[in-house]
């Protein structure tokens, strides 16, 4: 079954508030028989504000909030009074939260740090009471502004995971078993396809008190970039991801040609995946058959660096982690030479 605590896609409308209106009004006093317009601006409506929140990994929270409307400006005050501003909404959303408009798909911003705030939808500016119209030759002006309405739009909010490494390859393929070894992640694993419905993320601890971000994609099939399968829906996660480690099973019959479809469905889904860059791990090595190394070798894929690994045994393991970091590090390793 799907983790029904992982949700990374919610549509929601989105209402900022509306600003308040300005004031008419004329000062008033025992010794002032011809007061002068004193009508006070009204207050800004409310915005909705996205902010980061590293601690959250799913958009569940929002699920069900369909219509959210901040709070309207108070009209001004009498002696120039600004009337209060209405209260902002603020959503906290996961790293890697993308606001885009649901009729366009236009992105408006990613949230990328912890605890910054974005301001999604901005409320209405207040209107400007009668002060502000005062002339020498327009002494008591009886006009004012009306407040300005709050931005508002049926709005998409996308989470799009943020690691360093990604797992890329065919259901049951060794990815959740390899996270699981590496990481103290506890992804659901069975010896069937899809069991992984849900990415999962885990940090992997490395040399020296140092570490990395590993997110375990859930399967591709050949097809996957046109629906079928679990479909694009977690292809996005791939986005973000610094570098990606396709996982090939040694049982596969030809790893070049399972290494080049999943190349194919990333290359449909978004070209640019195909610009990060890439490391083949070849999963499974203590299921191979002693008699078909030859056969093996001969379907590895030339031009990518390859790592033959077993999660159950631990071959492989340390070679992988020191290829992925030395991938993550390029530029820092070059300048140090």
């Amino acid at each position: 079954m799907s983790s029904p605590n992982f949700i990374d896609h919610v549509k929601l409308y989105l209402r900022a508030g509306k600003g308040g209106a300005g004031l008419v009004h004329f000062m008033r006093a025992k010794f002032v028989p011809k007061g002068g317009p004193d009508g006070g601006d009204g207050g800004r409506g409310g915005s909705i504000i996205l902010r980061g929140d590293k601690q959250r990994s799913t958009l569940l929270h929002l699920k069900y909030r369909k219509y959210i409307t901040a709070a309207n400006g108070q009209p001004g005050g009498d002696a120039r009074k600004t009337g209060a501003s209405g209260a902002d909404i603020i959503l906290d959303v996961p790293l890697g939260t993308v606001a885009k408009r649901a009729d366009s798909e236009e992105v408006l911003l990613e949230v990328l740090e912890d605890k910054k705030k974005y301001t999604l939808m901005q409320g209405g500016k207040g209107g400007w009471g009668n002060t502000h119209f005062k002339t020498p030759t327009h002494q008591a002006p009886r006009v004012a502004y009306p407040g300005e309405p709050g931005a508002q739009n049926w709005m998409v909010l996308e989470l799009k995971l943020l690691a360093d490494v990604g797992l890329v390859g065919l259901p049951n393929a060794g990815k959740s078993t390899l996270l699981s070894v590496v990481s103290a992640a506890k992804p659901r694993i069975d010896n069937y396809p899809f069991t992984t419905l849900t990415p999962n993320l885990g940090v992997v601890a490395y040399r020296d008190d140092h570490s990395f971000v590993m997110a375990d994609i859930p399967g591709i099939i050949e097809g996957a970039a046109s629906g079928k399968g679990l479909g694009t829906r977690f292809l996005r996660h791939i986005e973000r991801n610094a570098i990606l480690v396709f996982i090939v099973s040694s049982e596969s019959d030809n790893i070049s040609m399972v290494y080049d479809m999943l190349l194919r469905e990333l290359e449909e889904h978004n070209p640019l995946l195909l610009e990060k860059p890439r490391i083949l791990a070849i999963s499974k090595m203590d299921l191979l058959d002693q008699a078909t190394p030859v056969t093996f070798l001969q379907t590895i894929p030339k031009g990518i660096q390859h790592v033959c690994i077993s999660s159950s045994t631990g071959e492989g393991i340390a070679h992988l982690k020191d290829a992925i970091w030395k991938v993550l590090h390029a530029d820092v390793l070059e300048n140090d030479l």
